[in-house]
């Protein structure tokens, strides 16, 4: 498979690049910075451009099978990267004709029947009063995947780890009850898994241990 990967260089990107070429796909990793980028390998292809250029990255995404947004913003100033990246890559896959996209946000922002009555009415209120901004452009993101027209899929992990890869819980369309972590390599995994399971087309998948 040919997989293009956006957020290339951040945890969760580097882990979807590396996974993605031990399992002998051919990766394109789009970044602003080729030096942030620590994998070499010959099947990998790096394309330094402006992700919210959808002109500049539309070669990138031409003749995919898929494509990755592992976008993510770096602080909490930074409150419109994941929608203005969605927006650039949806519009640039239109003008590839390239159809498969996976996106992750995160699970924090989302309140369903798969949270716990404390985390419904404590712990979520609480995320929302001090991720606010971010909660905000997981929400945008989410919205602009689900009017875009792509056979999409929305990955909703909640905190990200560094730790080591373990089982763990999926849920389609709502949260997984008690799932507070996840560790970056196995959210990279269920990126893999969700990209050719045909099924998880017009869903969110929720991840947790």
């Amino acid at each position: 498979m040919r997989i293009t990967v956006f957020g290339a260089t951040g945890g969760t990107g580097r882990q979807v690049v590396r996974q993605a070429l031990d399992a002998g796909h051919q990766v394109t990793a789009v970044v602003r910075n080729a030096a942030g980028l620590i994998e070499q390998h010959p099947a990998l292809d790096v394309v330094t451009a402006d992700v919210m250029d959808p002109d500049a990255i539309t070669p990138a995404v031409k003749g995919a099978d898929a494509v990755v947004s592992a976008l993510g913003p770096r602080s909490r100033e930074e409150t419109t990267v994941c929608s203005s990246g969605a927006r650039a890559i949806v519009a640039a896959m239109h003008a590839a004709g390239t159809r498969r996209l996976v996106v992750v946000t995160a699970s924090g922002h989302v309140v369903d029947e798969g949270d716990g009555p404390v985390t419904r009415a404590v712990v979520k209120p609480l995320l929302r009063r001090y991720l606010r901004g971010s909660f905000a452009d997981f929400a945008r993101t989410d919205r602009i995947v689900q009017d875009s027209g792509l056979d999409w899929t929305i990955m909703r992990p909640p905190r990200l780890t560094d730790g080591r890869s373990r089982p763990y819980r999926t849920a389609i369309d709502r949260n997984v009850r008690g799932g507070f972590t996840i560790a970056r390599a196995d959210l990279a995994r269920a990126i893999l898994v969700a990209l050719a399971d045909r099924a998880a087309i017009g869903h969110s998948i929720a991840l947790g241990y």
